[in-house]
């Protein structure tokens, strides 16, 4: 009899809620879905800046090597960063409307309902808010060398000011790029930095060696 009542007497173990449970992991998948996301996001915003950066700074190098006033090289730079911007938006829209063209693709084969294709549709990247942030973060990175060379009329001052301003770009781009790929910092921002220095000494030099030749 003591026995039974010391079973009575133990305390009640209460069911797990699968239902809670499942819903809290569906959460946190959803939480590193959308990290996950806009860390992706803001790498390609990174690697579309350091472009439009490094392209353009190369380009007004490369005029500047034979036509020496301000006004060539503003222009120059501010067509790379039209011609960019466009060219950057027009690809990104094309690879991401073949990618979301694909994933429909798979989702109606699969014989999704309406309600998870939905779903399926909103985890879909938007090509045109690609589209858009690409062609940004270009301009934005087109914008330091512009800024750079606007104000300043002497051409050694100007060309000097220009790799400064664009070196100290592509250190923080390159750094950046490397903690979001989490890649080692010092490494990744000196490799960034020794390629747009051989990207913009090429260009200098082939472009003076040309100009030199009188073609």
């Amino acid at each position: 009899m003591a026995s039974t009542n010391q079973i009575h007497d133990l305390p009640s173990v209460k069911p797990l809620d699968i239902e809670q449970q499942t819903q809290e992991e569906e959460v946190q998948e959803i939480k590193v879905f959308d990290y996950a996301k806009r860390a992706q996001w803001l790498r390609a915003a990174v690697l579309g800046a350091n472009d439009g950066l490094l392209s353009t700074a190369s380009l007004m190098m490369g005029v500047g090597a034979v036509k020496k006033d301000v006004k060539t090289m503003i222009l120059t730079g501010i067509a790379g960063l039209v011609a960019g911007a466009c060219s950057m938006a027009i690809g990104e829209l094309v690879s991401v409307y073949s990618q979301y063209d694909i994933e429909m693709a798979q989702m109606k084969r699969e014989d999704m309902g309406a309600e998870e294709l939905d779903a399926g549709k909103e985890k879909l990247p938007n090509p045109w808010q690609a589209a858009g942030a690409s062609a940004l973060a270009f301009a934005v990175g087109a914008l330091v060398p512009l800024l750079g060379a606007a104000f300043v009329k002497d051409y050694a001052v100007r060309v000097g000011v220009v790799i400064a301003v664009v070196s100290l770009a592509l250190l923080a781009f390159g750094g950046l790029g490397a903690l979001l790929g989490k890649a080692p910092v010092v490494k990744s921002s000196l490799r960034v930095l020794i390629g747009g220095w051989l990207a913009m000494g090429l260009t200098y030099g082939l472009t003076k060696l040309v100009g030199s030749a009188g073609l």
